[in-house]
């Protein structure tokens, strides 16, 4: 049974790698023999972190990228298939929110800037969207591989505030079943495409939205999330390695157009 879950050797490609979340996956992914291409926009963190996981024992190269411009995937593709012959795995995982897209005061939501909602879909959706088209099109050329987007408890319940996020991510789970279906039924069933919907991680990204940066106490946000959240915890970016790993793995070979929430329960539980 271990074997299904053997990730040896395989290409692996994560935009947003050089991120806290991302990050993790592929340090572990390269850790268990994966070779893995860190494609961010941030070009020194992903050298960064791919001379971490080389310094490791672990192969890995970076990749500048910006999930946006179509060309410059074109080139990150190229640049993976000179290193690695192949990509069998895309986790697409840049996104993230704008500040300028956020409900708080004195912004409204009648406020809320055009251009700061265009930023926020454009780079969750069509930066999940472009991607899925250039590495997807190489594994339908080959008729294998595995893309996995990284959706959020924002696709289940809507978090105030944060609308435009909200949005764009409840269209990743709905592109990602979308895509899974399209495919396998007009290219590969062994194409398989699945989402992550992580629950509630400290990022850079929320950090000092759920924790008071002086005193590292709870806000008011912070505490309302762990009431809803069974299992009384902050999700640590080890959480999402397991199902990252099942998901890419054979062990998950007849699973396509999920999402699967890592939430410590949060999505299942009614405040009840």
């Amino acid at each position: 049974m271990q074997d299904c879950f053997d990730i040896r050797g395989k290409s692996v490609v994560i935009t947003g790698g050089a991120g806290v979340l991302c990050g993790a996956m592929a340090q572990d992914l390269a850790q268990r023999g994966a070779k893995v291409a860190i494609a961010d926009f941030d070009e020194p963190r992903a050298i960064a972190m791919a001379q971490q996981i080389e310094a490791a024992g672990g192969t890995a190269i970076a990749v500048k990228i910006n999930v946006l411009e179509r060309p410059g995937v074109e080139t990150a593709l190229k640049t993976v298939l000179d290193k690695f012959g192949r990509v069998d795995v895309l986790i697409n995982g840049a996104g993230g929110n704008k500040k300028d897209a956020t409900c708080s005061p004195p912004t409204t939501f009648f406020d809320l800037p055009d251009a700061a909602i265009r930023m926020v879909f454009d780079l969750n959706c069509l930066g999940t969207i472009i991607p899925s088209q250039i590495f997807g099109k190489h594994m339908a050329d080959r008729g294998d591989g595995v893309i996995l987007n990284i959706s959020s408890m924002n696709a289940f319940r809507p978090l105030t505030n944060i609308a435009a996020y909200s949005g764009a991510k409840a269209a990743i789970s709905n592109f990602t079943q979308w895509l899974a279906t399209y495919m396998a039924q007009r290219h590969s069933p062994k194409i398989r495409v699945n989402a992550i919907a992580p629950g509630f991680f400290l990022t850079e990204q929320n950090r000092f939205l759920l924790t008071d940066e002086k005193t590292g106490e709870l806000t008011a946000r912070g505490k309302t999330i762990l009431d809803h959240t069974p299992m009384r915890r902050f999700g640590d970016p080890g959480d999402l390695l397991g199902t990252t790993i099942w998901l890419i793995s054979d062990a998950a070979r007849f699973v396509t157009g999920v999402v699967v929430p890592v939430d410590g329960g949060f999505s299942a539980f009614s405040g009840v």
